[in-house]
């Protein structure tokens, strides 16, 4: 790096050096909040408050675009720089999209007049398409083209999900919603179909890598892009078994990456084995999903909850756990405390999915609070890192 550039970098506060540091923080804040939020509704605790087309809509809609969205930009604006040696979005810039994605929760949750709120929600996804989108044309690399596709996929559901909140349409609320879960799930598969394995040959000192099978890289993305599709448009709102074949295809796609990286040696490494578990939760839900368009008697909302809170969080909490150790110089090596956090986020998703079915409100109950605890394990021992400048004096 240059001299001046490396002053000019050094100048900017810690907190918007990269987009790890401010979005990895609001994300994890708002988990913090949410889950709460949403008990204390169900509890009827909070009166006749209502945000934007009701809790519901609003709990649906906020662990997956705003949550989820805000930990996705993070990881991407800083990868990017990585991938093509571009520099990465600091200083003011990154100041005002962390705070277009403040103000879009804020108005979707003080119930802002629709114009403003539609404004504010689909900007930052948006803008995250676009930053991506230029970044890596600028050097052609083609590799990464899918992930700005499907930004856009998910502003355009989170579009749907607006245009059902302002029309009073819950049910297209909604399908905006679980299409944006399964985009997820395709990012998840995306990214981490590259980085778990990666991580597992660097984390166990592997000299030889699991090659990938680019056809199956392929179908798991159209896949889990049609999925969203059809959530999206509709039909798979309805048990039909066709859909039903391609959830099972999913499975057995994933299942089959996860075999394939499999060392019995990850479990003695919590960064690793948080991975592979948050992948054997879409594992699940994809077989969850087959079983009840097949005709089982299956609630899908327990295999939906398998996806958010043991996959998307799950791969969240562990990826966040080890990029912010990685991006402030620091060993490897998770503070106090993260093992727990891995666990008490696998135990809500066991809570949610499994202990609900016995124990309907201690499981809801139970699943909450390990959600927080874990998510505040992770702001109350990375927040000091986030907020300092890397200890090996590099400006990121």
């Amino acid at each position: 790096m240059h001299v001046l550039d490396r002053r000019k970098a050094l100048a900017i506060a810690p907190l918007l050096r990269l987009a790890f540091r401010p979005l990895f923080l609001a994300g994890c804040a708002l988990a913090l909040v949410a889950i709460p939020l949403w008990l204390a509704a169900l509890n009827g605790s909070l009166g006749n408050w209502q945000p934007a087309g009701g809790w519901l809509a609003w709990h649906r809609h906020e662990l997956v675009f705003g949550f989820g969205l805000a930990i996705i930009a993070g990881f991407l604006l800083t990868a990017v720089q990585t991938w093509t040696g571009q520099p990465g979005l600091s200083g003011k810039p990154l100041a005002a999209l962390a705070l277009l994605w403040l103000a879009g929760r804020v108005a979707w949750l003080a119930n802002a007049p629709w114009p403003l709120l539609a404004l504010l929600e689909l900007g930052f996804p948006l803008l995250v398409a676009v930053l991506m989108g230029r970044t890596l044309w600028q050097v052609r690399h083609k590799r990464n083209y899918p992930v700005v596709m499907v930004l856009l996929l998910l502003t355009a559901v989170d579009g749907l999900s607006v245009y059902g909140l302002v029309h009073g349409h819950d049910g297209w609320q909604r399908q905006g919603v679980l299409g944006g879960i399964w985009l997820v799930g395709a990012m998840m598969g995306l990214i981490g179909g590259r980085v778990i394995p990666f991580f597992t040959q660097r984390g166990l000192g592997r000299t030889a890598a699991v090659m990938p099978w680019p056809w199956l890289d392929g179908l798991l993305l159209a896949g889990s892009a049609l999925v969203a599709l059809l959530y999206a448009t509709g039909p798979a709102l309805t048990s039909n078994t066709g859909i039903g074949v391609l959830f099972a295809a999913l499975a057995c796609g994933h299942g089959l990456r996860l075999w394939r990286w499999y060392d019995h040696r990850l479990w003695r490494v919590p960064l690793l084995w948080s991975l592979h578990l948050a992948y054997a939760w879409l594992v699940l839900a994809c077989l969850g999903m087959a079983l009840w368009h097949f005709g089982v008697a299956l609630n899908p909302s327990l295999a939906v909850h398998c996806l958010t809170i043991g996959a998307m969080a799950g791969l969240i909490l562990a990826m966040i756990a080890r990029v912010s150790l990685g991006h402030t110089g620091r060993a490897l090596q998770p503070p106090a405390g993260m093992t727990l956090a891995f666990i008490l986020l696998n135990l809500a998703g066991v809570s949610r999915v499994l202990l609900v079915l016995w124990l309907p409100l201690g499981g809801l109950w139970l699943a909450g609070v390990c959600w927080v605890l874990a998510f505040a394990l992770y702001v109350w021992r990375y927040a000091p890192m986030l907020l300092r400048a890397r200890v090996d004096g590099h400006p990121g």
